[in-house]
């Protein structure tokens, strides 16, 4: 089921709602992909559908729980340098369940803190829970829009969701 922002929403409300949908595109596009399909870079970057998704776990945790102190999971990876990179140990089910689990902690933290309330981030500037939300919506929605390209390419499909 496709998720919509509310019309009358209030604003933390709405910011949550429009994240949330854009992970939901995230996910769906690896829907019915083989392993390799998932794994092939389809720019000269190396660019991937799955190192996507892993850099978009990594930058939940820092930017929803490091800055805002609260614990993230231990990383098997440099995340500064290998976020992107997905290697063949990595299997895609540790990958999207990396994903997950980076959601539930991120959303447990927009449920926890108002949207005024402020942690330091990695260049240790203070930012609020307001900013982390816009800046992560931007950031998950220009990466659904990579692998929208990545995926057409792949196999023709586009679109945001499913077509019911």
């Amino acid at each position: 089921m496709v998720k919509h922002v509310p019309f009358t929403g209030d604003e933390k409300q709405s910011l949550h709602a429009s994240l949330d949908r854009h992970r939901d595109a995230v996910l769906w596009k690896l829907d019915e992909l083989d392993d390799d399909a998932l794994r092939r870079p389809m720019t000269p970057s190396g660019t991937n559908l799955l190192g996507l998704v892993k850099h978009l776990a990594t930058v939940e945790y820092g930017w929803f729980c490091t800055t805002f102190g609260r614990e993230t999971e231990p990383f098997w990876f440099d995340p500064f340098t290998e976020d992107m990179l997905v290697a063949t140990s990595e299997s895609t089910t540790q990958i999207v369940e990396f994903y997950s689990r980076a959601r539930a902690a991120s959303d447990a933290t927009i449920a926890e803190l108002g949207l005024d309330d402020l942690g330091t981030a990695w260049n240790g500037n203070q930012v609020s829970l307001r900013w982390v939300l816009i800046h992560m919506l931007e950031e998950t929605a220009r990466h659904a829009g990579h692998m929208d390209i990545v995926r057409e390419l792949l196999d023709g499909t586009t679109g945001d969701h499913p077509h019911t």
